[in-house]
């Protein structure tokens, strides 16, 4: 009888920087680490912690991530992945390239609220979710797909 090794391996827990801890940072935070992933997550406000959930077990960084004595505080160069997700799309970007260059995090995303820019995120290597083209596409579906119906019913 030939052993055979586990074809579904779990995958390996992930070091994930989550900047910026509001309702979108807070919840992918606390995925993450519910996730058995570690995390940390940092914000300019303590204040902001209080969006992760009560399992939450990574760590809190008040501070400002647009330094980068705080990025190498927290180990930015043996990150798997970071995330911005503050309001301000130039904050995000500048994060984001910074983790990029600097540090060679391999997977950088952020979130850009104007579409406009989501070319120039995607020109510097960044992925992006652009809450506003996200919602607007599903309004969009949502009507034509309606109107397909109405259509077909008459």
């Amino acid at each position: 009888m030939t052993s055979r090794k586990n074809e579904n391996p779990s995958p390996r827990s992930l070091f994930v920087i989550v900047v910026g801890c509001g309702r979108l940072g807070g919840y992918i935070a606390s995925s993450m680490s519910r996730a058995g992933h570690s995390v940390v997550v940092i914000d300019v406000r303590a204040t902001a912690f209080d969006k992760l959930s009560a399992e939450f077990s990574g760590f809190r960084v008040e501070g400002d991530a647009t330094e980068t004595a705080l990025l190498r505080q927290v180990k930015t160069d043996k990150a798997d992945a970071l995330v911005a997700t503050t309001r301000e799309d130039n904050v995000n970007l500048m994060i984001a390239q910074v983790a990029r260059k600097i540090f060679g995090v391999k997977r950088v995303m952020a979130r850009v609220f104007d579409p406009g820019r989501e070319e120039l995120y995607h020109e510097l290597g960044i992925e992006t979710v652009c809450p506003t083209c996200v919602s607007g596409n599903v309004f969009l579906n949502a009507i034509l797909e309606g109107a397909r119906v109405t259509q077909e019913s008459k």
